[in-house]
């Protein structure tokens, strides 16, 4: 646990919501605010370290929190979903504990209101489907065992686009001047502008990954039809996530691993060749 909380860091957006609500006279609700976001985000990196994670920092934000790792696709689909579900899964305990409190002097009952509505809040807003929120990841996750990686990023991405859209829209029409509201909609906006500017970069990662654990990697194997026409860099989107790859060639039937056509897409002058080149 102290190894944990090292990696604790508080956003700036954070601090702003925490200011704001000290100057307000609104000291204790910060405080539910600040516990409930703060365990929150725990859950996701107690999870992450029993499954030996390489955790890099958790962030805490005004609606959750971004717990960073060093993994890049290449962990079980199972796994990832714990993780992500370990942090709202806390909130349920945190709502029972606030039931068991009430007969307390010092915990009235509009402490207890207060309690439920940000646990609530954090709690719904955070399963909604928008990365980097944990609703987005769980799609992105789902999505990702049902298809190859490349493509699961990129409908991954329209999804989550698509449910901004309409949650900024949502925000205008009924909250158009709910400040807090605006800046966590202007992070989003900005998570997602960084995340189509680094794609190529997350699927790099992905791809380099694989080939540093090919003997670590999935037992069960899955093949991977391809034209011997195809350039080496174009078959890597045929990719998938707890497997590992055998690619036969239509034309002849000859396979060769995944490992050998990875190898082949980080060699400059193999790249682009046809795949049918490896089969020889």
């Amino acid at each position: 646990m102290i190894s944990l909380l090292r990696l604790v860091k508080v956003h700036p957006l954070f601090w702003l919501v925490l200011g704001t609500g000290v100057v307000t006279g609104y000291f204790k609700e910060v405080i539910m605010l600040f516990t409930i976001v703060f365990i929150h985000e725990m859950g996701h990196a107690w999870m992450a370290r029993k499954f030996d994670w390489r955790l890099t920092k958790i962030e805490l934000l005004p609606f959750g929190g971004v717990a960073e790792t060093e993994e890049y696709g290449n962990r079980p689909v199972k796994e990832e979903v714990l993780v992500i579900l370990a942090g709202p899964a806390q909130h349920l305990w945190m709502v029972g504990m606030s039931f068991i409190l009430l007969p307390l002097p010092w915990w009235s009952a509009a402490d207890h209101s207060v309690f439920l509505f940000h646990n609530l809040t954090i709690l719904l807003f955070n399963l909604l489907p928008v990365k980097p929120l944990d609703g987005g990841k769980l799609v992105f996750s789902l999505q990702s065992a049902l298809m190859p990686y490349r493509r699961a990023m990129s409908v991954s991405f329209c999804t989550s686009l698509f449910f901004l859209g309409i949650l900024t829209l949502a925000a205008l029409l009924i909250l158009p001047f709910h400040l807090n509201l605006i800046v966590v909609l202007m992070f989003l906006m900005v998570h997602h502008y960084l995340e189509w500017k680094q794609r190529h970069f997350i699927f790099m990662r992905f791809l380099i990954e694989r080939r540093e654990k090919k003997n670590r990697m999935p037992d069960r194997i899955r093949p991977v039809f391809v034209a011997g026409s195809e350039n080496v860099a174009e078959t890597m989107k045929n990719l998938r996530r707890d497997c590992r790859h055998v690619f036969i060639q239509r034309e002849s039937g000859e396979s060769v691993e995944e490992t050998a056509v990875i190898d082949a897409y980080f060699n400059k002058e193999k790249q682009m060749s046809p795949v049918g080149a490896l089969f020889l």
